[in-house]
């Protein structure tokens, strides 16, 4: 995404004015109640226009995926590996979608329905340990290196930029051949591909974190928590982390889409998780490419496109929230507010 240049303090007659009503917005925030101030909720307050709509459409969706993991038991009609239902009676293969099957059923006799219903848990899984542990890792040794410098600085950038160097979908393949010897029950499965993604992703959170710590230890603020005696535990906890990690939620949301990305393609190359131990949407996709040249397009639609709104849901919450969170565009969207009424005032 490419922004424009702020217009430096001092340029612009309006510049007092737009720092008196930032200064003003950001009074009237604090005082706001403390549910008012939550991350998402304070976000949607401040989104506008056409921003807010892909918010909002990326929070639906998200939640979405997030109600759909959490209720699959009762929103699926089967289970993911029935082929039959509860008397017996076999679902049949390759059937169009019926009001027995809404969605139809697969080559092998599976329900497309609740297969895609059950997949939500199998993506939601891997999407919340991967980047948690990537998260968590990577801001930590990002921290740790800024703030300290030195030997330990230069070895973690230099291991950092080794591991940013393999490609994240081969070292998935590698991980779930050396974990699982490329099958795996469900967990397996889950955890060849969230250690895979964990390790891929630690670089870019350090990377991150890193190069702001580097820069915000030579602040005049961090100068005066260490004249006061303040320890360096506080210091990187308190002045340092909370000031770093603006850019963290666009990092963190399109590394939960790669994630649900990298469990689909081990799933199509058929180094995933075998279908009785757990749904899973690239498994679908890769039985699906038979029937595509037979004219049953109902196998393999619904997964994909369970992966395509998957994905653009977070994608689009985290750059939103990317947005709402850097000044330059809050700065310019006012300016450009005050330019359109001074030329309808202009013009009336």
């Amino acid at each position: 995404m490419t922004l424009s240049n702020p217009v430096p303090p001092g340029e612009g007659g309006d510049a007092h004015a737009e720092l008196a009503a930032e200064a003003a917005t950001v009074a009237q925030t604090a005082r706001s109640p403390w549910y008012l101030r939550l991350p998402i909720v304070s976000h949607l307050r401040r989104s506008v226009g056409l921003q807010r709509g892909m918010l909002i459409a990326g929070l639906v969706l998200v939640g979405v995926l997030l109600a759909t993991a959490l209720l699959a038991p009762l929103l699926a009609p089967y289970g993911f590996a029935d082929t039959s239902d509860g008397a017996g009676e076999s679902f049949g293969t390759q059937q169009s979608p019926s009001a027995a099957h809404p969605l139809g059923t697969t080559v092998t006799g599976f329900d497309v329905l609740s297969r895609v219903i059950w997949g939500t848990r199998t993506a939601v899984a891997v999407m919340a340990c991967a980047v948690a542990a990537s998260l968590f890792i990577g801001v930590a040794l990002g921290l740790l290196s800024g703030y300290v410098g030195g030997w330990l600085d230069r070895v973690l950038v230099m291991v950092a930029d080794a591991i940013y160097a393999f490609p994240s979908l081969l070292l998935a393949i590698v991980m779930s051949i050396v974990i699982s010897g490329g099958q795996s029950d469900a967990w397996g499965g889950i955890l060849a591909a969230a250690l895979s993604i964990t390790v891929v992703f630690i670089p870019q959170y350090f990377r991150v974190i890193r190069a702001e710590v580097v820069r915000l230890k030579a602040e005049p603020f961090v100068e005066a928590a260490k004249v006061v005696g303040t320890g360096h535990r506080r210091i990187m906890g308190t002045h340092l982390l909370r000031n770093a990690t603006r850019t963290l939620p666009l990092i963190f949301t399109l590394n939960a889409s790669e994630s649900i990305l990298t469990l689909a393609a081990l799933g199509f190359l058929g180094f995933g998780i075998e279908p009785t131990s757990a749904s899973e949407w690239g498994y679908d996709l890769n039985r699906a490419m038979a029937d595509a040249t037979s004219g049953i397009w109902w196998t393999g639609l619904f997964p994909g496109l369970a992966i395509a709104l998957s994905v653009l849901g977070v994608t689009l919450v985290g750059e939103s929230v990317n947005d709402l969170n850097d000044p330059r565009l809050r700065t310019r969207r006012k300016r450009r507010r005050a330019r359109e009424s001074a030329r309808k005032e202009a013009t009336a």
